[in-house]
């Protein structure tokens, strides 16, 4: 589980790492990450999982592979950068390990591409 220092957690946050200049992105087909440089002290990470991914329960069983991988990968982040995860629809019928498995690739590629 994140602890709550390391949550995006305000619309103006994730905004904020969407519209950056100098983020990073990278893209598969189950999930988008995207990692940019902030202020805040320490790492936070945003999920978003919209409707279009599934029902309460798939949306929710894929947050909750996200957050746990995301606790496990956190310490590889360096200091002072957010990290949001959009999960695409092809998340919703996708493996845990489909998932773990995208997200690793993904935010190494999107945390080296930051400016």
């Amino acid at each position: 589980m994140l602890p709550t220092n390391h949550r995006l957690r305000d619309s103006a946050d994730f905004s904020a790492v969407l519209r950056s200049r100098r983020s990073g992105r990278a893209a598969g087909p189950r999930l988008v990450v995207t990692a940019a440089t902030s202020a805040a002290d320490g790492n936070r990470v945003g999920l978003v999982v919209s409707k279009a991914v599934g029902n309460a329960v798939v949306r929710n069983r894929t947050k909750r592979v996200l957050r746990h991988r995301m606790a496990a990968l956190l310490p590889t982040v360096p200091e002072h950068v957010d990290v949001v995860i959009r999960a695409n629809p092809a998340a919703g019928s996708a493996s845990g390990h489909q998932l773990r498995h995208d997200l690793d690739g993904l935010l190494e590629t999107a945390v080296s591409r930051r400016r």
